[in-house]
C-alpha cells in the first residue's frame, strides 16, 4: 500500500479574536485530520480506512461526485474523539446553470439506523425518495449512513426506529442457475438448455483472476454470483475483514449480479476452530455488505450458507454448529440486515424434494428440501432464500461413493435428473425462492474424500438427462 500523509489540521477563520480562533484550532486539530489523496485511491477506500461513512466525507469537502477525487487533493477526515463538535461541511455551490429548487416543507426528523435505505424509509414515512434527496439535498441517493439525520417532508409519520427490522424482500422473481468449474463452449451449451441464466463461481478474497472470469461471463450473456471465501486464520483479524470488503467491492462495483459472503462458516472445515459464532461472521457480513451496497446497490448481497448438518452433538461445538442453531445466532447478531438473501445449501437428498418424510436414515430435518427450507427461513420473517448449492450426487459411471457419501449408492443419473426438475418446479412456485444454483455443472473430480463428479449435470459421455427435466420445471 502507498504511502499516505496525515497531517494535522488546524482551521484558520480570517477575522475572529484570537482567542475564539485559537480555541477553534485546537478543536479542529483533536477532531479531523487531513488525507492527501494518492494515485490508485478512490473515496470509497479512503473510507474504508478512516471507518468514516463516504457521504460524511463528501458532504465535509464538498465533493459534487463521488467518483471524481484526484491525486492530492486534500481531504478533511473528522475522526471519532471525544469532546468533538463535527466539522462544518463545505458549502454547496450549485452550478450557474440549474436552477436551485425550493425545497419542500419540512414536517419531522428521521435518524438512519443500519440496513435502512431511502425507498424503504419513504415507503415507511408516506413520501417518496425524490422528496427526501430534494429536502436533504443528497448527492446520491445510494449513500446514506447509519446515524444520519433526514429531515422528512410535512406530512410523513416517523415510526421509533426499532433495531433488527428486517429488510424487504428482494425484488425481482425466481431465477436458476449453475456451479461451474470452466465456462467453456460446452457448458455454456449445457446450461442454456437448461434455461439457467445465472453462473456461480467460489473465489477466494483477493483473487485476481476473478474479473477475467466475470468478464468472460457477461460476454456470453450469464448473470454472475461470486462465492468469496478467504483464508479462516485470519477472517476475525479487523484488517482482514477490510481487505475482504475492499475486494468484494471491487466485484460489485465491476457488475457482479450477486455475492456469497463466505461459505459454510458454522464448521471448521472453513472457520476456525473453537471460535464458530455467528455473532463474529456477521460482523464481516456487515462490513462486506456495506462496502458492496457503497460501490453498487445493485449487487444482491447474500449470506454464506451453512453446512446443513446434526453433527455438534458428535463433534462439539468446536468443530461444528448445527445449521439451525447458527441461522437463529445469525438472526440474533443482525444478519438480516445485512442480507438481501438468505443463503442455504442442500445437498443429502436421496428422496424426491416433493416429500417430508420416508428417508432410510433418519426424519432429520436436513435430508428434506421443504424443511431445509423452512429451517433457514424461519429464523428471517419476510426473506427470500437463495440456494447457492443444491443437488443430488449419483456414483452412476463413476463407481461405488466413498464411505461418507454412501448413502448415495442408490441414487441413479434418471434419479438425479428427475429431482432436480422437481426441486426447480417446488423452488419457482413458492414465492419464497429467488435463486437457485445447481451443484453442480461441469465437476470433474470423484476422490475418495469428495465426489464432486458425482453431483455433475453432465454425466460421463458428455450426457446431461437433467437438462430436459429442468428445462421443463422452467417453462
Amino acid at each position: 500500500m502507498r504511502r499516505i500523509f496525515l497531517l494535522l489540521f488546524a482551521l484558520c477563520l480570517v477575522a475572529i479574536p484570537l482567542g475564539t480562533l485559537q480555541a477553534q484550532g485546537q478543536q479542529a486539530a483533536a477532531c479531523e485530520v487531513i488525507h492527501v489523496v494518492q494515485r490508485g485511491e478512490n473515496l470509497f477506500r479512503i473510507s474504508l480506512r478512516y471507518q468514516v461513512p463516504m457521504q460524511v466525507i463528501q458532504q465535509l469537502n464538498g465533493i459534487p461526485n463521488v467518483n471524481l477525487i484526484y491525486v492530492g487533493q486534500r481531504l478533511r477526515i473528522p475522526l471519532n474523539t471525544p469532546g468533538c463538535v463535527p466539522p462544518t461541511p463545505a458549502p454547496a455551490t450549485p452550478s450557474p446553470s440549474t436552477p436551485v429548487p425550493t425545497p419542500p416543507p419540512t414536517g419531522q426528523t428521521y435518524t438512519v439506523q443500519r440496513g435502512d435505505y431511502l425507498a424503504a424509509i419513504a415507503r415507511r414515512l408516506g413520501t417518496t425518495v425524490a422528496a427526501i434527496v430534494q429536502l436533504n439535498g443528497i448527492a446520491n441517493p445510494n449513500l446514506i449512513y447509519p446515524g444520519q439525520v433526514l429531515r422528512i417532508p410535512a406530512g410523513g409519520t416517523v415510526p421509533p426506529p426499532g433495531p433488527g427490522t428486517p429488510l424487504p424482500p428482494v425484488s425481482g422473481g425466481f431465477e436458476l442457475g449453475g456451479q461451474v468449474q470452466d465456462l467453456n463452449a460446452n457448458t455454456q451449451a449445457v446450461m442454456r438448455s437448461a434455461r439457467m441464466n445465472w453462473v456461480k463461481f467460489q473465489v477466494q478474497s483477493g483473487d485476481a483472476n476473478a474479473n477475467n472470469l466475470l468478464q468472460a461471463a457477461k460476454a456470453t450473456g450469464f448473470k454472475v454470483l461470486f462465492s468469496v471465501i478467504g483464508d479462516k486464520a485470519r477472517v476475525l483479524e479487523a484488517g482482514f475483514q477490510t481487505e475482504y470488503a475492499i475486494y468484494v467491492a471491487g466485484l460489485a462495483r465491476a457488475g457482479a449480479d450477486a455475492i456469497e459472503v463466505w461459505n459454510e462458516q458454522n464448521i471448521d472445515r472453513e472457520w476456525p476452530n473453537g471460535q464458530i459464532n455467528p455473532a463474529s461472521y456477521v460482523q464481516l457480513l456487515s462490513r462486506a455488505y456495506q462496502a458492496i451496497k457503497g460501490a453498487n446497490p445493485a449487487t444482491l448481497v447474500i449470506s454464506g450458507a451453512p453446512a446443513p448438518t446434526g453433527a455438534e452433538g458428535a463433534f462439539g461445538l468446536a468443530a461444528v454448529w448445527n445449521d439451525d442453531r447458527y441461522y437463529n445466532g445469525m438472526a440474533a447478531a443482525g444478519a438480516g440486515q445485512y442480507a438481501d438473501c438468505i443463503g442455504i445449501h442442500y445437498n443429502e437428498g436421496i428422496v424426491s424434494p416433493r416429500l417430508t418424510s420416508g428417508d432410510p436414515r433418519d426424519n432429520y430435518p436436513t435430508r428434506y428440501y421443504q424443511t431445509m427450507l423452512n429451517r433457514a427461513l424461519a429464523p428471517f420473517p419476510g426473506k427470500t432464500a437463495c440456494f447457492t448449492e443444491l443437488g443430488y450426487v449419483s456414483p452412476e459411471g463413476y463407481g461405488p461413493l466413498p464411505q461418507n457419501f454412501s448413502w448415495g449408492a442408490n441414487t441413479t443419473a434418471q434419479l438425479q435428473a428427475q429431482w432436480l426438475g422437481e426441486v426447480v418446479s417446488l423452488a419457482r412456485a413458492s414465492g419464497r425462492v429467488r435463486l437457485l444454483v445447481v451443484f453442480n455443472i461441469d465437476f470433474t473430480s470423484y476422490t475418495a474424500n469428495d465426489p464432486q463428479a458425482g453431483y455433475a449435470i453432465i454425466r460421463p459421455g458428455n450426457v446431461c438427462i437433467a437438462c430436459a427435466t429442468i428445462a421443463a420445471a422452467m417453462q
